[in-house]
């Protein structure tokens, strides 16, 4: 079996579709597609079928696709063993976050990258909720993704998963709220308060619904909003409060925001690190994520 062949099953595995290989590849779909039809005859069973207009893979076809990583992996492996006896790591390092870790990671991650001469990291902001996370493994070396601290773990048979952080999450008031004069507060204490969450799907949301569900309460959710930056404005101008990260959040030492722990229940996300397997052991991608690794290493101990 053709090697380009089985990366390009994989692809399909990963992005869904003919025309998003044919793209990500720089090849027409057509092209594509006759590498698939080559690669079903050379070993002889259907590894794809029609599913509406485009292709899905049958059951052999995504055997083949575990065999796959399986070879690819050993390939990029032997890349870097030849690349090991070069005297540092080099490359482009494609990087996708969440903007809330990029708002407390980001800067200092980049610092020791720069210690590296010979690397350069790529980064992207991705609003990505925890199923988009493997497929965007197939554009980026490395997916800094959250999950609800209640969630299952991202899959790990076909990825390699790091774990970076355990960030809990507090209540955030403005600091002349009535509530701000407690030490900790039970979500029922929040029941008549209108919350501004994030979109549904996304990990806070998540954490703010298991909550509810565990308390029997129901909160009353009046916004919506992805970027923590504007709902912290929202609070500090007292139109709502909100459940945010605690490393990640501008309090402002208590003179902009007033944060306060939830009694009773266990409030957090998880920020961890995806690789497609086999892709650390490319010395550059390894590289990054132990600056990665560092950095999330100093924001816990420092408890910012």
């Amino acid at each position: 079996m053709d090697v380009r062949r089985l990366r390009i099953l994989r692809e399909l595995a990963d992005r869904g579709s003919v025309s998003a290989v044919a793209s990500a590849l720089s090849f027409t779909p057509s092209a594509i597609s006759q590498q698939l039809r080559t690669l079903q005859a050379e070993v002889g069973v259907a590894l794809t079928e029609p599913a509406g207009r485009g292709l899905r893979l049958t059951d052999a076809g995504h055997a083949l696709v575990a065999h796959a990583d399986a070879v690819l992996a050993a390939l990029a492996s032997a890349d870097a063993a030849v690349e090991q006896y070069r005297s540092q790591p080099r490359g482009v390092v494609r990087i996708a976050m969440f903007a809330s870790a990029a708002r407390l990671l980001l800067p200092g991650l980049l610092r020791r990258v720069g210690e590296l001469p010979h690397v350069e990291p790529r980064f992207s902001d991705v609003n990505m909720t925890p199923p988009e996370v493997p497929a965007l493994t197939a554009d980026f070396d490395l997916v800094v993704a959250h999950r609800d601290e209640h969630a299952p773990p991202f899959a790990s048979d076909r990825w390699d998963v790091t774990h970076l952080l355990r960030e809990p999450l507090d209540v955030v008031l403005p600091p002349r709220h009535p509530l701000a004069r407690r030490r900790r507060l039970r979500l029922v204490d929040l029941t008549e308060e209108s919350w501004i969450s994030v979109q549904e799907g996304f990990p806070v949301d998540d954490v703010l619904r298991s909550i509810a569900l565990r308390t029997g309460t129901e909160p009353r959710v009046v916004q919506r909003i992805n970027d923590f930056g504007v709902t912290e404005e929202l609070v500090a101008a007292g139109l709502g409060v909100a459940l945010l990260p605690r490393y990640s959040t501008d309090d402002r030492g208590g003179r902009r925001l007033v944060r306060r722990e939830l009694a009773g229940v266990r409030a957090a996300r998880h920020v961890e690190a995806v690789t497609r397997r086999g892709g650390l052991s490319r010395p550059a991608t390894r590289a990054v994520l132990d600056a990665l690794r560092a950095e999330t290493d100093q924001v816990r101990r420092s408890g910012r």
